[in-house]
């Protein structure tokens, strides 16, 4: 892997800055917890939930990394308020994976599992939208483990917590549920462009049903 196949184009260099957020030149390390060590004899990626056919999907890490690669140009907006410009990032599109692993015709959302527990919840639709990928590089290099090496997700319209480090695997649902940070106060959405950071900024219709 690491070879790109195909080039797509996302959000260019010069790109207009979200509202409230800054230039960053570099990019800063931002995570909870530890950094998790690598075990490529252990390490899996797994679809599972509402899946089309009723089975868990599961890929090795060798077999992960022989999945189509393609790169992406896409900006990463931290809800710290930080902006990174023009990376590109270098993966399997999350298209992709739902090629191989079709989820049920009900499925209205995903829940992207990490390590340690860790979870994000998206909206099918923004998690199959142009330039969403499981990222393996940047700018052509591996990703450090800081950064989120062996895979991290990138969805590049909403701000990065929504893009987990060290993925693990995706869950099927056909209803939206939150995720970690969406638990602890952040907006269940979180579209940059609408400053969408905080639970207490949603709109009906945003956040699950109670």
């Amino acid at each position: 892997m690491g070879h790109p196949v195909e080039r797509e184009s996302g959000a260019a260099a010069g790109s207009e800055l979200p509202p409230g957020q800054r230039l960053q030149r570099g990019w800063p390390v931002t995570h909870y917890g530890p950094v998790p060590k690598f075990r490529p004899e252990r390490w899996d990626f797994r679809v599972f939930g509402a899946t089309a056919d009723g089975d868990k999907h599961g890929w090795t890490h060798e077999e992960f990394t022989a999945l189509p690669y393609t790169t992406v140009v896409a900006d990463l907006h931290c809800v710290t308020k930080f902006s990174m410009l023009g990376a590109e990032w270098g993966g399997v599109p999350a298209g992709a994976v739902v090629d191989l692993a079709p989820p049920a015709p009900d499925v209205t959302h995903v829940m992207v599992w990490a390590e340690y527990g860790f979870s994000s919840n998206l909206r099918l639709t923004d998690f199959l939208a142009e330039g969403t990928l499981f990222a393996t590089h940047k700018d052509g290099e591996l990703l450090t483990a800081e950064h989120g090496f062996p895979v991290r997700l990138i969805v590049p319209h909403l701000y990065a917590w929504k893009g987990p480090k060290w993925v693990r695997g995706v869950e099927y649902m056909t209803a939206d549920r939150r995720g970690f940070w969406e638990e602890r106060g952040y907006h269940n959405i979180g579209d940059p462009w609408k400053e969408q950071r905080y639970s207490y900024q949603e709109e009906p219709g945003d956040g699950p049903e109670l």
